[in-house]
C-alpha cells in the first residue's frame, strides 16, 4: 500500500512539471508570445483597394447621448438616433430638433409611416406617439429576450429576438401572430444562428421580410407567415463575403432594393445588388477605428448612407460619389 501511495505521488508530481512546463512554453518563451496560429492577418485585410469605395463622407455630427445604439430615418429624412437613457432628432443637415429622455435604453428603433417610433428596450418594445408619449408599452415575450431590430410592413410589426434567436409577428396592437425562422428541416429552414447581440432584419423592396442569419452569413427572405423564400451570402475573408462568427451585424436596404451592409471583425460598409452580388464599398476598414462594433446603417430618401460609429460617438453620412455635385 505504501509503494503504491509513493508511485502516485512521483506521478503527480512528474504531471504537474509537464504541466507546468507546457504552461511556461506557451504563455511565456518568445515564441508563445510572437507564433499565433490563428492570425488571419486581420490587418492586412484592413487595408482596401480604394478603386472599390464609391461613396465619399460629407458630414458627421456626435449626439449628445454618452453612448448610442440605433439609428433610424423618416420621410421627411429626420435622423433619429437613440443611446443611453434617451432619443434625440435631428434634421438632415444635422441640425438637432428635439431630445426625449427615458428611463431606459433603447437598442434599436423604427418610426411608423403615422409617425410613431417603436423602441427595442432591451426585453420589450415601446411606442412614443409624434409628441414625444409613450402611449403603449408591450410585455417581454421572455426574460431571455434581446430585442435588435423592429420593421413595420403595413400592419405587421416584426421584432427580431437575439436572445430566443427568433423573429416575432405582431399586429399593430401587439398581438403575437407567429414566430418566423424557427428550425424546420421539413420546410428548409435551417434556423438563425445568432452567437452574439447583432441581429437585424428589414423589408425588401417587394415587401418581403429579409433577416440576416449572422452565424450562416447569410440574407433569408420570408413571407409574413414564416415561409422561406430565398437566401443569399457566402462566409469569405475576401470583400465580397462575410467572415468571423456572425456577420454582417446590421443592414439597410436601397429604394432599388440593393443592400447597406455593415460589418465587425473587419470595420467596413457595403453595397450588394439585390440579387445578393457585391456592387462597392461605402466605408473601407481604415476609416473606423479598429475593434469598432455595432455600426447600425440607414438610408433616406436621397439615397444617402447613414452610419452609427458608437466608437467615435458619431453619425457619419456619405453620399454615391456620382451624386456629390446634387446632394448636400
Amino acid at each position: 500500500m505504501m509503494k503504491q501511495r509513493i508511485i502516485i505521488s512521483i506521478s503527480l508530481i512528474l504531471l504537474l512539471a509537464v504541466i507546468g512546463y507546457m504552461v511556461f512554453d506557451l504563455f511565456f518563451t518568445e515564441s508563445g508570445r510572437s507564433d499565433n496560429p490563428y492570425d488571419y492577418g486581420l490587418s492586412e485585410l484592413r487595408k482596401s483597394d480604394s478603386a472599390l469605395i464609391a461613396y465619399r463622407e460629407v458630414l458627421q455630427f456626435s449626439p449628445g447621448l454618452s453612448e448610442i445604439y440605433g439609428i433610424a430615418t423618416d420621410p421627411s429624412d429626420r435622423i433619429y438616433v437613440t443611446g443611453s437613457n434617451g432619443l434625440e432628432i435631428y434634421s438632415l443637415e444635422g441640425s438637432l430638433i428635439s431630445t426625449y429622455p427615458f428611463h431606459d435604453t433603447a437598442y434599436c428603433i423604427t418610426v411608423s409611416p403615422d409617425g410613431n417610433m417603436l423602441f427595442g428596450m432591451g426585453d420589450h418594445i415601446e411606442i412614443m406617439n409624434p409628441e414625444g408619449e409613450i402611449i403603449t408599452r408591450w410585455n417581454p415575450v421572455s426574460e431571455e429576450s434581446v430585442l435588435t431590430s423592429i420593421a413595420i410592413r403595413d400592419t405587421d410589426i416584426f421584432v427580431a429576438d437575439a436572445g430566443k434567436k427568433i423573429v416575432y409577428r405582431y399586429d399593430l396592437e401587439g398581438t403575437l401572430l407567429n414566430r418566423i425562422g424557427e428550425k424546420d428541416s421539413l420546410k428548409g429552414i435551417p434556423g438563425f444562428v445568432i452567437p452574439s447581440p447583432y441581429f437585424d432584419l428589414g423589408i425588401g423592396r417587394d415587401d418581403e421580410l429579409w433577416v440576416v442569419n449572422s452565424g450562416r452569413h447569410l440574407f433569408e427572405a420570408f413571407r409574413p407567415d414564416g415561409t422561406l423564400i430565398s437566401t443569399w451570402g457566402k462566409a469569405s475573408m475576401d470583400v465580397e463575403g462575410f467572415c468571423g462568427c456572425c456577420n454582417p451585424s446590421h443592414f439597410a436596404i436601397l429604394s432599388d432594393g440593393s443592400f447597406v451592409t455593415s460589418e465587425k471583425g473587419i470595420e467596413r460598409v457595403k453595397v450588394y445588388l439585390p440579387s445578393g452580388e457585391f456592387k462597392c464599398l461605402v466605408a473601407a476598414p481604415y476609416q473606423f477605428d479598429e475593434g469598432t462594433r455595432g455600426l447600425d446603417v440607414a438610408v433616406d430618401s436621397r439615397e444617402r448612407v447613414l452610419i452609427l460609429d458608437p466608437w467615435r460617438n458619431q453619425i457619419r453620412i456619405f453620399i454615391h460619389k456620382r451624386d456629390e455635385n446634387h446632394v448636400q
